[in-house]
């Protein structure tokens, strides 16, 4: 009869206790939303760049450290870490990144950014969130602040991380190297989210397995023998190897890699010559290679230096004039979402926000240094979450052609703030909460 007693305990009283406690986190979050949006708007309106986010990173130490954790900053650079024990259990990591880019607001907004500031090469810049660094913070600063009001429903530690430099790409490296994972717990899963320029706010968006790609910085110079543009046949001229070099590159993609595996080789940058009657001595090049695994991404750092070389080659430049191929060592590994994990999330969101708000997309050839996370020695499995940004209305308008959506780094992005916050705290605390769950 006991026993019996307990089933009907577990039968109808569990459901109501789940009904009453989402009742008030939902509660928690609508009555903290204004004060979250605000807090947004600051953080829209006083933006800095890569291994510049001084103030930005003070701001995010004063909130964890006002909600109670332990909180250390100057990790990596601009990095904060802040840990919360709370009993027994698995450690969660979630992440938000703080930097913004060199761009000049044309939003409008009330409270568009009017920074300016002094980049690496000592130029004046704009300085704007036109990336969502503003939304993460505020869903990271909303999320602990309700993980710490309702610390009755879970068990375990969460570390939470305000990491720097994402857009330069070096920021996760640099947290790490300055012994993240050795100095403080280390996770059993690390979280984060991004912003989608084309989903809708209200919606959180998923990819299993690879969600972002490897991006890699080639620059290659071109040497030649210069001379007057009138005498070509006594030199060996840059700008004519620099272009046929361009165009083999092209058949790397389309007939040495496998039409299965996604990669990209792309010649951004080309400079040389100073007149139109002088061949120059030297052309330079600035490329960005993307790719998912790491077989086709070290794949188009060879196919390019044989390319280069046999191009000096066909040519009749000595072997001293071959062109010098650079790699920059920043390179930023691909986000690969652990498909167990990713999947358990999207389903406890779901329940959260309601089936049709969660929805499976496609992978980008963008880039994340939050994969650097999952890299480590054992691997972390890690998941990254896209929020939807964009008003019904306007992803309705972009549908039948009448507007073009501002992408992501765009001088005119600008989210639709409240919902995108409240659905950004909904779909972290969910999934924050079911790893810890009591």
């Amino acid at each position: 009869m006991k026993s019996a007693f307990i089933v009907l305990l577990i039968l109808f009283n569990f459901p109501i206790t789940a009904q009453k406690q989402a009742t008030q986190l939902n509660q928690f979050i609508s009555e903290s939303l204004p004060r979250w949006y605000k807090q947004y708007q600051h953080l829209h309106a006083n933006p800095e760049i890569s291994f510049q986010e001084k103030a930005t990173a003070e701001s995010m130490a004063e909130v964890l450290r006002g909600l109670g954790f332990e909180v250390t900053e100057g990790v990596g650079g601009y990095g904060v870490v802040g840990v919360l024990k709370n009993g027994n259990g698995p450690t969660v990591m979630v992440r938000t990144d703080t930097d913004a880019l060199p761009i000049i607001e044309e939003t409008g907004l009330s409270y568009a950014s009017k920074a300016t500031t002094i980049d690496d090469e000592g130029n004046q810049v704009g300085v704007m969130h036109a990336c969502g660094h503003d939304l993460h913070m505020t869903v990271w600063s909303g999320t602990a602040e309700l993980l710490v009001r309702h610390k009755d429903l879970w068990k375990g530690t969460v570390v939470f991380i305000a990491q720097p430099a994402e857009e330069r790409s070096g920021g996760a490296k640099a947290m790490l190297a300055d012994g993240l994972f050795e100095k403080f717990p280390r996770p059993e899963y690390a979280l984060a989210l991004h912003t989608h320029a084309a989903l809708a706010a209200g919606k959180i968006g998923y990819v299993t397995g690879y969600m972002m790609a490897n991006v890699d910085f080639v620059k290659i110079t071109v040497y030649g023998k210069g001379g007057h543009g009138a005498y070509p046949h006594t030199t060996k001229d840059p700008i004519v190897l620099a272009a046929q070099i361009i165009m083999d590159l092209q058949t790397i993609v389309s007939r040495e890699i496998s039409p299965l595996e996604p990669a990209v080789v792309t010649v951004g940058k080309i400079s040389g010559g100073t007149k139109a009657n002088i061949i120059p001595d030297q052309v330079d090049m600035e490329l960005t290679l993307r790719s998912y695994s790491d077989e086709v991404k070290q794949g188009l750092i060879d196919k390019i230096r044989r390319i280069c070389n046999g191009a000096a080659m066909s040519a009749g430049l000595p072997e001293t004039k071959y062109p010098e191929v650079w790699v920059r060592p920043e390179d930023t590994p691909a986000v690969y979402n652990d498909p167990e994990l990713t999947t358990q999330l999207a389903e406890k969101i779901g329940e959260t926000l309601g089936e049709a708000q969660v929805v499976e997309l496609k992978p980008v050839m963008g880039g994340e240094d939050f994969s650097r996370y999952g890299k480590v020695s054992p691997n972390i499995p890690i998941c990254m979450l896209r929020l939807g940004v964009v008003s019904p209305e306007q992803i309705a308008a972009a549908e039948a052609g009448e507007i073009e959506l501002p992408s992501l780094h765009s001088a005119k992005f600008a989210p639709e703030a409240e919902p995108a916050i409240e659905t950004g705290v909904k779909a972290m605390s969910a999934a924050v909460l079911h790893l810890l769950s009591k």
